[in-house]
């Protein structure tokens, strides 16, 4: 397997610049995450990597070598698509077996890696079978089989459970995770799911407007978003957002928004003028005694814990509570921010206030 760098990489498509100086690094042996909302430069990205797109500017280098300027059958690499594209005229095997004829590799070898592969993914029993009758996991599985037979130095996966249920989904997330750790390959996986990038990444890349907006691993960016892009895309619900004029002084330990007086964490660079605190939802506390106050304004029940709507002088938010604390909509209650989890933003750019240290780590994992 290999290492995959990605240097200042930018795409053009005319007058419209879909990937703009894009910089990371793919460890060997991960399984790294491209996350963000369609259109966003994720797809353009991993085109890239594989060959299907040249960049306009900037260095793709995988396992050392710069291969920006080269085609796809010059990278050794594995493309897994979202909708299988599986040859429908042949059955599983001859499928699967398809990249290493054209390798020349002798038959007999063939037959030994597809039936190695084929144990693997659990599918021998379909070997034989068309591939137009199978269901979509099972397809899913030859299309995964077929890359995984080439032994790549990457494999790349743009969407590849997209087309499942959302049940069938999860679990083939789990079973894709497990092989991935049996094989110790280099996966890059492009994702708009926050749920799938969380549940199965190494490390995520979240990506807007073709920006890499945070690059680490996942509870790094859940707890420290750098962006409120980040806050708000990561997490559900989102993370909750007061926005306030304020000053924030450097080492301060303290911040007033409105009438109320919170503790802050002391990593935070010093900044003044229209500023944005945020917290996520199982941060908020319902607490009598706080002097922050809101009404509730609904509730969702979702089995052990509800969703509390609330809303504030300085904007909307909710809380993630047992559901076993009584609540009425209407009610006035105090609110309480654990003091370890807030984020402050400036309202204008978005980005969240860090001491260079801290926006070093979140930037660059």
């Amino acid at each position: 397997m290999a290492q995959i760098r990605i240097e200042n990489v930018r795409k053009e498509f005319g007058a419209f610049t879909a990937v703009q100086s894009s910089t990371f690094t793919v460890e060997d042996g991960e399984f790294f995450m491209l996350l963000g909302p369609s259109g966003c430069g994720k797809t353009t990205t991993l085109r890239m990597m594989a060959g299907l797109e040249l960049p306009t500017s900037g260095q793709i280098y995988i396992d050392g070598e710069e291969v920006g300027q080269r085609p796809a059958s010059q990278r050794d690499i594995a493309f897994v698509f979202q909708m299988f594209a599986l040859y429908p005229h042949m059955n599983v095997r001859k499928n699967m077996s398809y990249p290493l004829l054209s390798q020349g590799m002798p038959r007999a070898k063939i037959r030994e890696k597809v039936a190695e592969i084929a144990k693997i993914l659990k599918i021998e029993d379909l070997l034989e079978r068309p591939v137009g009758g199978l269901s979509g996991g099972d397809r899913q599985r030859v299309a995964l089989g077929r890359a995984i037979v080439r032994e790549p130095k990457a494999f790349l996966m743009d969407e590849p459970l997209g087309a499942l249920d959302a049940e069938f989904r999860e679990h083939m997330a789990e079973e894709l995770r497990s092989l991935h750790d049996r094989m110790g390959a280099t996966t890059v996986y492009v994702t708009h799911d926050q749920l799938e990038a969380m549940q199965m990444g190494d490390k995520i890349v979240v990506m807007n407007h073709g920006v890499v907006e945070q690059f680490g691993v996942p509870q790094q960016i859940y707890d420290w978003p750098a962006t409120k892009f980040v806050a708000q895309f990561i997490g559900s619900p989102p993370m909750n957002f007061l926005d306030f004029d304020g000053v924030v002084a450097r080492g301060a330990t303290n911040v007033m928004v409105g009438d109320a007086n919170f503790v802050i964490p002391q990593h935070l660079t010093g900044a003044q003028g229209s500023l944005t605190l945020g917290v996520r939802p199982e941060h908020v506390q319902l607490n009598d005694a706080a002097s922050y106050r809101g009404e509730v304004l609904g509730q969702e029940y979702l089995g052990t814990t509800q969703i509390v709507t609330i809303r504030s002088a300085n904007g909307v938010l909710k809380a993630r509570i047992s559901s076993e604390t009584p609540v009425r909509v209407g009610e006035q209650v105090g609110l309480e921010l654990d003091a370890r989890k807030l984020t402050i933003f400036d309202a204008g750019t978005g980005r969240a206030l860090l001491s260079a240290a801290n926006q070093e780590v979140l930037n660059h994992g």
